[in-house]
């Protein structure tokens, strides 16, 4: 007999559909050569530079021309004679040398800087426990709360100070009148001329405006909390403060911190206030903010150069105040 011989095996119909020839023009997976789809990658890179162009040339149209206008201001004598055309003469570092040897600098920067800071954690603080509030009362309650903070929010500032400056009026002031009408001796007394005072009374401003956005704002953060985490919290036993402390603050403190460097800018640069305060009977160089102080060195004394000079220094101390977010903020990008 004739041996059988074995036929080669077959590959399975599965087999023979998935063999399929290499594509040549197939990119290289491991290699990393698609050549063929970095084109529309890099089109899709340069199309949105492209489109915030005309936005950045505006910001730097807006922005960039008067800062360079003040760092080139403070290296030079610019006062009266400058404004009616005297070419201004070149300083280099003195106008610098003037200002941080006087002691009126140094007295109104610490004041600024407290001042800031107890405004903006107060106005946080503040802030917070309204936005607690509205997240547990019901829905009238919260819409009666949110269009009256709106309302305090929307007021123009001018108009607000007006009506604050008319209740600690020391004539006909509302605030001297109702203590009046309850046994203490406030008949005349002016709240703005003793600096203790005035800075009560502007802090109470400057949190009363700001309380709104902030309120508002963390508000914002608690509806994004998921209700099963707070549910599971209670379950757990955290209730009240530790639920506050343990569970919401870390959930909302991105937006916490945001806030908070907002404010502390915000409240740094004030001017507004305290100048309607000074002119309403306030005691000038007692109660001076940076922002009243650099407005009486170029506008009150003529010395725009040191007023330039205070206006880099408060800039300055603006970039380190918010560079620690902003750096957080470029590690999260990046990663």
């Amino acid at each position: 007999m004739t041996p059988r011989t074995q036929a080669p095996p077959s590959s399975s119909p599965r087999e023979v559909r998935t063999a399929a020839p290499e594509d040549p023009e197939t990119p290289d997976r491991a290699s990393g050569s698609g050549t063929a789809s970095r084109g529309p990658r890099r089109r899709r890179g340069v199309l949105p530079l492209l489109l915030v162009l005309p936005t950045i040339a505006v910001l730097v149209g807006a922005l960039g021309y008067p800062v360079a206008w003040q760092v080139a201001t403070s290296f030079q004598e610019f006062g009266l004679k400058q404004q009616f055309g005297l070419p201004p003469e070149f300083v280099g570092l003195a106008n610098y040398v003037a200002i941080f040897t006087d002691p009126a600098l140094w007295t109104v920067l610490g004041r600024s800087l407290l001042f800031c800071l107890v405004c903006a954690f107060a106005t946080v603080l503040i802030g917070g426990l309204l936005a607690l509030l509205m997240k547990r009362v019901g829905t009238i309650v919260r819409l009666v709360l949110q269009v009256s903070m709106l309302l305090a929010w929307a007021m123009p500032l001018v108009a607000a100070m007006t009506v604050w400056v008319w209740l600690v009026d020391w004539r006909r002031g509302v605030l001297n009148w109702l203590l009046t009408r309850i046994g203490v001796d406030a008949a005349g007394h002016n709240w703005l001329a003793e600096p203790v005072t005035f800075f009560a009374i502007a802090a109470i401003i400057v949190v009363w405006m700001s309380v709104p956005f902030v309120a508002l704002s963390l508000y914002a953060g608690l509806t994004q909390i998921p209700e099963e985490v707070l549910e599971a919290a209670a379950m757990d036993g955290a209730a009240g403060i530790q639920r506050v402390r343990l569970i919401i603050l870390p959930l909302i403190a991105p937006v916490l911190s945001i806030v908070l460097l907002l404010q502390i800018i915000w409240d740094l640069r004030v001017f507004t206030q305290i100048k309607l305060l000074q002119d309403a009977g306030g005691v000038a160089n007692e109660t001076h903010l940076l922002g009243t102080y650099i407005y009486q060195l170029g506008v009150g004394s003529g010395d725009f150069g040191s007023a330039s000079a205070v206006s880099i220094v408060m800039l300055l101390i603006t970039v380190a105040v918010s560079w620690y977010y902003v750096r957080s903020l470029m590690k999260e990008e990046a990663a």
